[in-house]
């Protein structure tokens, strides 16, 4: 009799274990409004005055490989974008890697800013995440809606998942119960969304990435950039740094 109750526990106990993903690979669709950030521009900047020959939106792919000790962020698949939009590149933050180690804590990243590239080595950036009661369903996982603060004043929203217990997400950002699998920044009109989870484990050489670059710390590389933008004027300053320290 004791063993007939066991088996149906066993049973479930198995089934709710497989619907947790511990290792794969998650693809996100980056987003950005382009109207609205030529908006927030100086109406007499001839940047602006170029919005009407661009696409509202421009759209850039990450893949996300990761297993319970470690992820990795890197660019995905290309997109093709019109003639005028090459004329302002991908966008920012489009060739960013992000190498990260949970087990110890630490973070490495490949960035380029316009020309020079920066190899950021750091400890894992710790965001104060307040938790909402929001749920909503992405890529077919049960998320939870959770909003944090990065560079002192810029708000964050993430949507994130239990189901993949890694607790990363798209470039630096992670911190939470499980991986993230919607982030939004307002003020940069961006959005990362997952499209799609494959659950086929990593190799080792995925989690492969280049160490060329100036080697910087986090604060080392906000410090420079804001240092090198900063005769623009504090708001474009301001603009960039936010994309370099995603």
């Amino acid at each position: 009799m004791k063993r007939l109750i066991l088996l149906p526990l066993l049973l479930t106990g198995l089934s709710v274990f497989a619907q947790h993903t511990i290792a794969g690979k998650i693809e996100f669709e980056r987003k950005i409004n382009l109207h609205a950030q030529f908006e927030d521009l100086d109406a007499n900047s001839w940047i602006a005055k170029m919005k009407d020959r661009l696409p509202k939106f421009t759209l850039a792919y990450f893949d996300l490989v990761f297993d319970t000790g470690r992820s990795i962020y890197k660019p995905g698949k290309a997109v093709e974008d019109n003639t005028m939009l090459k004329m302002f590149g991908s966008g920012p933050a489009t060739d960013n890697t992000v190498l990260t180690d949970f087990h110890a804590g630490t973070v490495k990243a490949n960035k380029k800013v316009f020309e020079e590239t920066f190899f950021v080595q750091d400890s894992i950036r710790e965001i104060d995440w307040k938790e909402k009661d929001e749920i909503r369903t992405i890529a077919n996982f049960k998320c939870h809606k959770a909003v944090g603060i990065i560079c002192d004043s810029v708000y964050v929203v993430a949507f994130y998942t239990e189901d993949i217990i890694a607790s990363g997400g798209p470039e630096m950002f992670g911190g939470l119960p499980g991986m993230i699998m919607e982030l939004a920044i307002p003020r940069l009109h961006t959005t990362w969304i997952a499209t799609s989870v494959t659950s086929t484990p990593p190799k080792p050489t995925d989690f492969e990435m280049s160490e060329k670059g100036k080697k910087v710390t986090e604060k080392e590389l906000y410090e420079g950039v804001y240092g090198s933008f900063k005769r623009w004027g504090d708001k474009m300053a301001a603009r960039y740094i936010w994309w370099t320290v995603l």
